[in-house]
């Protein structure tokens, strides 16, 4: 059996104790940094750490661009967590056009293959749309949001950044922010080509997904790209879907996350394709593949998997905080989100404490790197901002992952 993590990809917690001061000084300085930051021409620039290639434009969606930035600037002014200040949404038409441009190159088209498309939530135009009607109240995007949902229903991608999984996420809050049933509509569309696409899978033993992505077919598990994130997408829904569908789906749900785990004296993780960590390389430990992505999507659902999802949170813990970061995606606040998430699910105050520590070591990790590359990482899955966000909510201990929880 390999080992369930890589202590190279990690770092020693530097225990310091709690102070709520000092996370909201960072929520502060973040926010100040990143107004300070925007300039009307070049948006946000990218982080060294976000560059792909030789590229030098701003990036512009929800995951990694301007418009997670404003989402995240909006959202921590809405909670009282910043200063009233601006928040740029006044750029949200611009950065829509700049990023269908991007997504509609030639480059982007090879990359997706068979799959190409612009109209996703976390990169593509649904993100950018509903980020447009949430912070300027106007309901004039809503057709065109509507629009794009819809013809996201079938996309092959099966799974959150991408697919139907992630849309679906925007028209269940429409549907529970405005009261219109063309958005639950909307979501029981996309929950019923997740249900239709849910195969048993006779050598896992289990129902599984195959994303279709980048031009090749996988059986990704974590919440980004795979299985957990489209049982998170049927679970936040779960109601709308009918009482005995639902406890079928549930009941299949778990089943997949029972399968699919690795345990050991360690705790308990899970490969970013199913079936792969078993006997291979060590299992990253991280919110997009790995035991604290699948606790944070999993923590809601009920059924009795509290054994799996504890196991998960005390890997991430002797795993320690991530050597790539602060960040939500592959950083330390992603996988402090698992220990918020237990927290939620048991009343266990150890795992707010977790989360805690976590966060102070956090902020250190987010300083040093502003530090070392003389900018902050101006983005909301890869940056300060989603970090920000993480630090508010271990203030008030709650567990909202921003644009997963919270939209």
């Amino acid at each position: 059996m390999a080992a369930l993590f890589d202590p190279a990809r990690h770092q020693s917690l530097e225990v310091t104790a709690w102070d709520c001061g000092k996370a909201q000084d960072a929520i502060e300085r973040i926010v100040a940094d990143t107004r300070e930051s925007f300039t009307s021409q070049g948006l946000w620039q990218i982080h060294p750490n976000d560059r792909e290639g030789d590229e030098r434009g701003p990036h512009a969606p929800l995951y990694f661009g301007a418009a997670g930035v404003i989402w995240g600037l909006d959202h921590l002014v809405r909670e009282g967590a910043a200063e009233p200040g601006r928040c740029f949404s006044e750029f949200l038409p611009e950065i829509y056009n700049r990023n269908r441009q991007v997504l509609e190159e030639e480059a982007w088209r090879n990359a997706l293959g068979p799959g190409w498309q612009t109209r996703s939530w976390l990169l593509g135009d649904s993100g950018i749309l509903f980020t447009q009607w949430k912070t300027s109240g106007s309901d004039e995007v809503l057709p065109l949001l509507a629009d794009r949902i819809a013809a996201n229903t079938d996309d092959p991608a099966l799974e959150l950044m991408w697919g139907a999984p992630g849309t679906m996420l925007c028209a269940l809050e429409l549907y529970r922010s405005t009261g219109a049933s063309q958005w639950k509509d909307l979501y029981r569309a996309g929950a019923k080509a997740l249900e239709d696409s849910f195969h048993p899978d006779e050598a896992l033993g289990a129902h599984m997904w195959t994303q279709v992505l980048y031009g090749r077919s996988a059986q990704y598990l974590g919440p980004v790209h795979g299985y957990a994130g489209n049982a998170y997408a049927l679970t936040k829904g779960g109601d709308y879907l009918g009482e005995e569908r639902w406890a079928r789906l549930s009941s299949q749900i778990a089943r997949t996350l029972e399968v699919t785990a690795i345990r050991s004296s360690e705790g308990v993780n899970w490969g970013a394709v199913a079936g792969t960590a078993r006997s291979g390389a060590p299992a990253l430990v991280q919110h997009c593949h790995g035991a604290p992505g699948m606790v944070t999507a999993l923590a809601g659902l009920d059924e009795p998997i509290d054994e799996l999802l504890l196991g998960g949170g005390e890997l991430t813990w002797k795993a320690g905080p991530l050597a790539k970061g602060s960040n939500l995606c592959h950083g330390t606040a992603g996988n402090g989100f698992a220990f918020l998430k237990l927290f939620e699910r048991t009343g266990d105050g150890m795992w707010l404490d977790r989360a805690r520590l976590f966060a102070m070591h956090a902020i250190k990790q987010s300083d040093m790197e502003a530090a070392h590359f003389g900018q902050r990482r101006f983005s909301l899955w890869t940056g300060d901002i989603g970090l920000a966000c993480f630090l508010l909510e271990c203030v008030r201990a709650t567990a909202r992952f921003p644009t997963f929880d919270v939209l």
